[in-house]
């Protein structure tokens, strides 16, 4: 059984959230804030094939969402306010474009991709005005961070009116233990219970 009935593939969207550098590779780690990426790169192999496995099956619009050039002249207000707190300040020195590129996991020419400057894709106007003017109802989200960037978008969409899908095993977030043990709530609880279908990447190929 499809995870919603009215699910079509002209209803719905693949959004893969933030498969890049910044998220992902080793250069990007911070050890002092221990801040690895590890489990993410285990990840985005699986995540990288089960695209190409969805695009067969269904030939689906797939988007991908990557960020601004994450320091205070492109970031939100808010963030920029936040980021004052030496704990919580997390800017990106890089101005070569490398933290914004994606790693591992690469639109084709068919796929759409949309920037960001803060954690909810939803922010982006043109994103919402595409799925719109699409008729999409239905959100199949994959991605990192789980308990950023993911989460923010599936709370942000689902007060928007759309439905989600949200498959476990591809969102990962940082090695760090805590934020591990928040995912696995987040996938056992919070978004089953509170906001969309959470099921494997298996299941959902299985079913359409």
């Amino acid at each position: 059984m499809k995870p919603y009935t009215g699910m079509t593939k002209d209803n719905t969207v693949l959004l893969v959230i933030d498969p890049i550098n910044s998220c992902a590779h080793e250069k990007c780690e911070t050890p002092e804030w221990n801040i690895y990426f590890s489990k993410i790169r285990s990840m985005l192999p699986k995540l990288a094939n089960f695209i190409e496995e969805y695009k067969k099956k269904t030939n689906g619009l797939v988007i991908y969402t990557t960020v601004t050039p994450w320091n205070k002249g492109h970031l939100t207000e808010n963030i920029n306010e936040l980021y004052t707190d030496p704990q919580a300040c997390y800017y990106s020195d890089d101005t070569t474009g490398f933290d914004e590129q994606f790693h591992t996991v690469k639109p084709l020419p068919e796929d759409l991709v949309f920037d960001k400057n803060t954690y909810d894709v939803f922010t982006n106007n043109k994103l919402l005005q595409e799925l719109k003017g699409r008729n999409i109802r239905y959100i199949i989200v994959t991605g990192i961070f789980s308990d950023g960037c993911v989460l923010s978008s599936v709370i942000s969409g689902f007060s928007k009116g759309f439905n989600f899908v949200i498959l476990k095993d591809l969102i990962e977030t940082t090695d760090d233990e805590k934020r591990q043990r928040l995912q696995e709530l987040l996938i056992s609880f919070t978004f089953p219970k509170m906001y969309g279908k959470t099921i494997t990447s298996t299941h959902l190929l299985e079913n359409l």
